[in-house]
């Protein structure tokens, strides 16, 4: 009970935080340098335009209708997941729209693409692995998949294509091209955040003496093993295959270790990006 209060909490601060970050952003460097940029933000950056419409009312109309029908086609768990984003987001925004008025960190637009592809990428990256939605855009595509299987990548592309070609109207050429580069930054961080953990190195281990390379990696490295069943391609002999999941800095010990056994052993070593379980995300139990 204790260890979920504790990941509620976490998830919970996450979604603060990463709508926060995204709203900072948007007020700093997005808005001040007229850049485009998709979703909700870029959307309710042409409504500003077309009609005066302020940017943190519309979001917030936007994100109110969107979560009344992702309830009413999707589910309550959905609404759950996207109901905190849906507030958070434009209140903050309003909120640094009041406290920071016109202020202007850079007029460089270069600097305001990066900075803004940065911090817009790792804000929905924070939510997002948070197990929470951040609404808005995210919704349409999620009802056509629902309605018509059309898959949500392709609806997502194209409302996004289509909210930057709206923009691309009243913007500058240059804001434009700049916009365009700010989107692709903002993908790539938002990828690397939704595979960033705490990088650990796996090794796989085929030998004759794969009982005592499994034994010493436990007592002396103090990290499991796992035995599989492998079969020799060229003898067709059955074999144990030793796989271990150990930190980066233990790999050249278990190197040592494992030659040590057994100077022949055909080892593997690979990268994995996360690694949840006793001994990583969990504290080690011994019995």
């Amino acid at each position: 009970m204790k260890e979920k209060t504790k990941r509620l909490m976490w998830s919970a601060l996450a979604v603060v935080g990463g709508n926060t970050l995204y709203a900072l952003v948007v007020k700093l460097f997005l808005m001040p340098a007229g850049l485009i940029t998709g979703g909700t933000t870029g959307l309710a950056m042409a409504m500003e335009h077309a009609f005066g419409i302020s940017v943190p009312l519309f979001v917030l109309v936007f994100n109110v209708f969107m979560l009344a029908w992702g309830y009413r086609v999707l589910g309550k768990a959905f609404a759950l997941t996207t109901v905190a984003s849906t507030f958070l987001y434009p209140l903050a925004l309003n909120l640094f729209d009041l406290l920071l008025g016109d202020l202007v960190l850079t007029q460089d637009l270069l600097l305001c693409t990066i900075f803004s592809g940065l911090g817009i990428g790792a804000a929905l990256g924070i939510v997002i692995r948070s197990g929470a939605s951040t609404g808005g855009m995210d919704i349409p595509p999620l009802v056509l998949y629902h309605w018509f299987r059309i898959p949500v990548s392709t609806s997502l592309y194209a409302f996004d294509f289509l909210i930057l070609l709206l923009q691309m109207l009243f913007r500058p050429v240059e804001n434009v091209l700049y916009g365009i580069l700010l989107v692709l930054i903002y993908t790539v961080v938002l990828d690397r955040m939704l595979l960033m953990g705490q990088g650990r190195t796996e090794v796989k281990i085929v030998s004759g003496n794969a009982r005592e390379i499994a034994d010493a990696i436990m007592h002396q490295v103090d990290r499991g093993v796992t035995y599989l069943d492998g079969r020799g391609g060229y003898l067709g002999t059955d074999t144990e295959v030793v796989l271990s999941v150990i930190s980066n800095r233990e790999l050249a010990k278990v190197e040592k270790l494992v030659h040590g056994i057994d100077p022949t052993c055909f080892m593997v070593v690979s990268r994995v990006s996360e690694v949840r379980g006793r001994g990583f995300s969990l504290s080690k139990k011994y019995e």
